[in-house]
């Protein structure tokens, strides 16, 4: 059954470390970075100049980085009518999209699984995305 609550950061961060042959790169203990097989798949990046509050000019932050697999599902992900997903000339060409986490509730916990397992997904050896995919026919979607 889906889990239509509305999701916080925390339920990124343990859908990240949910996903098999995950590290995490703790040396800043506001930013993590989770990686499978050493490459990253979600960050939670700091302020920088890029990612602006338009009013305050104040820097984010609080911007989490989800990779994608191609340049057409970030288009598709950016697309969607009032998405919280953007993305900065910064990341033009980059396989990524962008998440306040101020706006993380604006998901269900359902639709951030989602997002975080595609992240992993995109990042994932071909080998260990094919096994954990398998996997999910004969269990429960989720990281609850």
């Amino acid at each position: 059954m889906a889990d239509d609550r509305p999701a916080s950061v925390q339920d990124v961060h343990r859908c990240a470390e949910a996903m098999p042959h995950v590290a995490v790169d703790r040396s800043d203990l506001d930013h993590p970075v989770y990686r499978v097989g050493g490459r990253p798949f979600v960050l939670f990046r700091t302020r920088r100049p890029d990612a602006v509050d338009v009013t305050t000019g104040e820097r984010y932050d609080d911007v989490i980085v989800l990779w994608v697999a191609s340049e057409e599902e970030k288009q598709v992900l950016l697309s969607q009518p009032g998405t919280p997903l953007f993305t900065t000339p910064h990341f033009d060409g980059h396989r990524s999209v962008l998440l306040r986490g101020r706006d993380v509730g604006r998901f269900s916990r359902q639709e951030v699984f989602e997002l975080v397992a595609d992240a992993w997904l995109s990042q994932a050896s071909a080998r260990r995305a094919r096994a954990w995919l398998d996997q999910q026919g004969s269990a429960d979607a989720g990281c609850a």
